[in-house]
């Protein structure tokens, strides 16, 4: 039987406030829990049990699949110190079925939106008689990662850091985020102490002539961790720019049967409507979540951007890459600039909030 670990303990700070009351990997995209669609990802490949490494909020990912009825075990494993990704692994590893130290387990980070075939990379993984095998993408520009190169073969060289010169970007290939490992590979990492996989254990194996391989595609890759790519995943996902088994056909929204649209506004570019959602006349709503239970009056316009569930948008107010927390209440007229953040519960009254001037009348008797 093939198995799975999924790194999911992490607290998803970038992705604040959404994640203040739910992990990263439960959010909404694309209509379902991302983890879901991983899920439905590894049951595709075949995969009959995964191992959830869990830290913060751990016990809602139970609840999240407290009724999950498919043909799939599911298996807990709680940090309760910081242990690193390395350490995290170790630590789910004690939950496997198999023992065969040569057994290949595949293992994901829980923030990745892949479109990497992952029964071809296993098959690459036992070609090679590999100890460890890397996912590997390419990105236009490598310098906000550390860099991955190999020879012809596909073996991996050395991990470098950052580059901080253009003379230091000799290659444009990064970790990715999918693992496949040796069983006994992965039970050798420390099991009492934090380990990073990224800067400590794939170095030393490097370094000890071990057999570390790298499977470089051209697939889709999308690292969810901030608002705007948490955002553009859901959305490509929607749009069939990356694919999930769990989204139906292409299209332009994803809009719950429960939500209500007022026909005379527009719902683009892959969003993501919510359960009980309410849009009004003349809204503008282009590749945005809306969580469930939000409202949004009238001539309002959403772009780029997510609104938590029980929020409201008032009267012709503009939100482009801006994050809402739940409960948060924007009054009319609030023209919000890129990259804000607004606090969970948050009231902001008409017009608190712009970018550009207004002419309203100033209510202070002077």
């Amino acid at each position: 039987m093939q198995e799975a670990i999924i790194l999911v303990g992490g607290k998803g700070t970038r992705l604040r406030p959404l994640t203040n009351h739910t992990p990263k990997p439960l959010l909404g995209v694309a209509g379902s829990s991302f983890i879901r669609h991983q899920i439905a990802k590894l049951m595709d490949a075949g995969v009959g049990h995964v191992v959830f490494a869990t830290s913060y909020l751990a016990s809602l990912f139970e609840e999240e699949f407290k009724d999950f009825s498919q043909d799939l075990k599911i298996s807990y494993a709680v940090e309760e110190v910081p242990l690193g990704t390395g350490g995290a692994i170790r630590n789910a590893a004690r939950l496997l079925h198999g023992t065969s130290p040569d057994a290949p387990v595949l293992i994901l980070n829980g923030d990745i939106l892949s479109g990497v075939d992952l029964p071809t990379l296993l098959e690459r993984h036992e070609e090679r008689a590999a100890d460890v095998t890397l996912h590997l993408t390419r990105v236009p520009d490598p310098r906000a990662f550390g860099l991955v190169p190999t020879d012809g073969s596909g073996r991996v060289l050395s991990f470098l850091e950052k580059p901080k010169t253009p003379e230091e970007c000799v290659t444009d290939q990064i970790n990715a985020g999918c693992y496949v490992f040796r069983r006994s590979v992965l039970d050798a990492i420390p099991a009492d102490r934090e380990v990073s996989v990224e800067q400590e254990t794939f170095p030393q194996l490097v370094a000890a002539g071990r057999r570390v391989y790298g499977h470089t595609t051209e697939e889709y890759w999308r690292d969810l961790g901030t608002p705007l790519a948490f955002v553009h995943g859901s959305a490509d996902l929607v749009t069939g720019r990356a694919t999930s088994s769990l989204v139906g056909p292409p299209s332009e929204a994803l809009i719950h049967p429960t939500a209500v649209v007022d026909p005379t506004s527009r719902v683009t570019g892959g969003s993501t409507i919510g359960p009980h959602a309410v849009i009004g006349p003349h809204v503008v709503v282009d590749r945005s979540i809306i969580g469930a239970g939000v409202v949004v009056a009238e001539d309002a316009r959403i772009h780029e951007s997510v609104v938590d569930h029980d929020s409201s948008i008032g009267r012709a107010s503009l939100l482009r890459e801006v994050v809402v927390g739940c409960h948060a209440h924007i009054g009319a007229d609030n023209e919000l600039p890129a990259q804000l953040r607004l606090s969970c519960g948050i009231r902001i009254p008409a017009q608190g909030v712009r970018v550009s001037g207004t002419a309203a009348a100033c209510p202070t008797v002077h």
